[in-house]
């Protein structure tokens, strides 16, 4: 088995900007007079800007019209590109900039696949884009995960077969889409959630391109 690829996706495995998410809608949702708390900010999770506005609205009792829609999801978004522009090098989560070296000095190609319409924005902030020889965002894809196009843009920008790449994936959604488009696929999290991943690991801590010949044979 040789892996000559791997892509990354950006929130919760890079980098968390999931706490901004919350904040953001946090905010607007007391703009519209009641609160939202973390406990509930749960069900947003892999949720689309529009469906995750639609589920707080309903928390809140409210209903507005397609145009308010548009202005609310606008604002959250602006709200959230402001706490994004505030980030720095420091919130890289533990062990991912020396993972990056490391794939990097042993001649691995580097991917990012993410929803995120901002991924190049953050990378841009948090000092990693230099490391990536792709990044596939949401401005490329038409088709969200579990659909593999993500993942299946960024192996043919890389010039790479799908089986001769990793995909690293904090959500299982995502674990599915990497599976689904033939890649090999490594959970960052917990094996209760990605235990259909083909490995699991904690996070990057104490890891380098050694780990891939924990992988089963594809």
């Amino acid at each position: 088995m040789h892996i000559s690829a791997c892509l990354f996706d950006l929130d919760g495995v890079i980098v968390d900007t999931a706490k901004y998410h919350y904040l953001a809608w946090r905010r607007l949702a007391n703009s519209l007079g009641f609160d939202f708390s973390e406990a509930q900010n749960e069900q947003l999770k892999g949720v689309s800007r529009m469906q995750s506005l639609q589920i707080i609205l309903e928390m809140g009792g409210l209903q507005r019209s397609e145009s308010e829609l548009d202005k609310l999801a606008a604002q959250k978004n602006e709200w959230y590109l402001a706490y994004v522009d505030e980030m720095t090098p420091d919130e890289i989560l533990p062990g991912v900039v020396s993972f990056l070296e490391d794939l990097q000095q042993s001649g691995i190609r580097i991917g990012l696949g993410s929803a995120s319409k901002n991924a190049r924005r953050i990378l841009d902030h948090i000092g990693l884009t230099h490391f990536f020889d792709t990044i596939i965002d949401g401005n490329q894809t038409t088709r969200g995960k579990p659909d593999p196009q993500v993942f299946l843009l960024g192996a043919q920008a890389l010039g790479v077969d799908p089986n001769h790449c990793v995909v690293f994936e904090d959500a299982p959604k995502g674990v599915e889409a990497a599976l689904a488009g033939g890649f090999y696929a490594i959970g960052i999290g917990s094996a209760d959630h990605l235990g259909h991943a083909h490995l699991v690991i904690p996070g990057f801590e104490d890891i380098d391109h050694q780990v891939f010949a924990q992988l089963p044979p594809q």
